[in-house]
């Protein structure tokens, strides 16, 4: 849409990030700021130390590069670089992510021009007159998935006539979701149900050692992590996932019905608020952290002998992504230059 538009990452020193954007190809410099712990920790005392760094170090980045617009997406590096641009009159954009607001976006949103998010009703977060429902950006290939279906039997080397499960945790896998699912591998091959699982680089080994001593490598398919997103949406009859943000955004522009299990322990408990925003609109059905081994094997039986309930959550869903949430997103960032 502007080719000769120039960008400048900032993330948090020793942050995914700060790996993640260099290998696809942009600049990035890191601040020292840390998140400030829930519990009582000694890591606390070193808080206002390394915001103060982090300040000085963002009111620098933004001397040296002179932009016209900066964003904040609510990461730690967030803080510190929309209020040294506010300060310097530079007019800044905050895009939330989730359902229930971060208190970093929340701290930012009083001087910010344009608060993009992804869900309804986040007037009670946000001023009114700022907000614009646009969604969140998603993965291209999310966004064409017909016709992939069968591309994506053969990658995973599937049965075209059994129900797929495709369960994923995140990069580094979830547990309670692998350990339930691992208890009931066995229990799922005799319910003539496969699986695509994506177990995290902690999950498996274990997860490998009890599809072989099982002999069900024909119908588990275990994998550290799955870089072909979009064949493993394409032959999902449903899913099994955390409920972060971008992940509850994949779903629902794939039009999957799905079975969410929150992580509890995410910042100011959001994924439960995700996972509930989609449950109150019978786009999604939700199993607790704390209950999954106990319900988690019956909840996926049931949505996989309930056509009629996987129409309804698959139809109901699809209303909730924006699959051109990056082009809105972008309009407005040019819209502020």
């Amino acid at each position: 849409m502007q080719p000769d538009v120039e960008l400048l990452f900032v993330g948090a020193l020793g942050k995914m990030e700060m790996e993640k954007v260099p290998k696809a190809g942009f600049p990035i410099v890191g601040l020292p700021v840390v998140g400030l712990q829930r519990s009582l920790s000694p890591a606390n005392f070193l808080f206002p130390i390394r915001l103060l760094k982090s300040l000085r170090k963002a009111a620098q980045i933004i001397k040296d590069f002179q932009p016209q617009v900066a964003v904040g997406v609510g990461g730690f590096a967030s803080g510190p670089l929309l209020q040294m641009a506010s300060l310097k009159g530079i007019p800044t954009l905050i895009q939330e992510q989730n359902s229930h607001a971060g208190l970093t976006n929340r701290l930012l949103a009083r001087k910010a021009a344009r608060i993009c998010v992804a869900y309804p009703d986040m007037e009670k977060f946000f001023p009114k007159n700022k907000i614009l429902l646009t969604g969140n950006p998603v993965r291209q290939d999310i966004l064409e998935l017909e016709g992939k279906r069968n591309a994506g039997i053969e990658h995973f080397g599937l049965d075209p006539e059994k129900k797929t499960l495709f369960v994923m945790g995140g990069s580094l896998g979830a547990k309670t979701i692998n350990e339930s699912i691992v208890s009931n591998l066995a229990a799922l091959a005799e319910q003539n149900i496969q699986v695509v699982w994506q177990t995290g680089k902690l999950f498996i080994d274990e997860a490998r050692r009890k599809i072989a001593a099982l002999g069900l490598g024909q119908q588990i398919k275990a994998f550290e992590f799955i870089y072909e997103m979009d064949l493993a949406y394409a032959v999902a009859d449903l899913v099994v996932s955390r409920a972060g943000a971008l992940s509850v955004s994949e779903i629902c522009l794939a039009g999957k019905p799905s079975i969410l299990v929150p992580y509890p322990y995410a910042a100011e408990d959001h994924q439960t608020s995700n996972a509930r925003a989609l449950v109150e609109r019978k786009a999604a059905l939700m199993v607790a952290d704390s209950q999954a081994g106990e319900l988690l094997y019956d909840t996926i039986v049931k949505l996989t002998n309930d056509p009629s309930l996987r129409e309804e959550l698959s139809q109901n869903c699809r209303p909730l992504g924006f699959p051109d949430a990056s082009r809105r997103i972008a309009a407005e960032i040019l819209k502020l230059i």
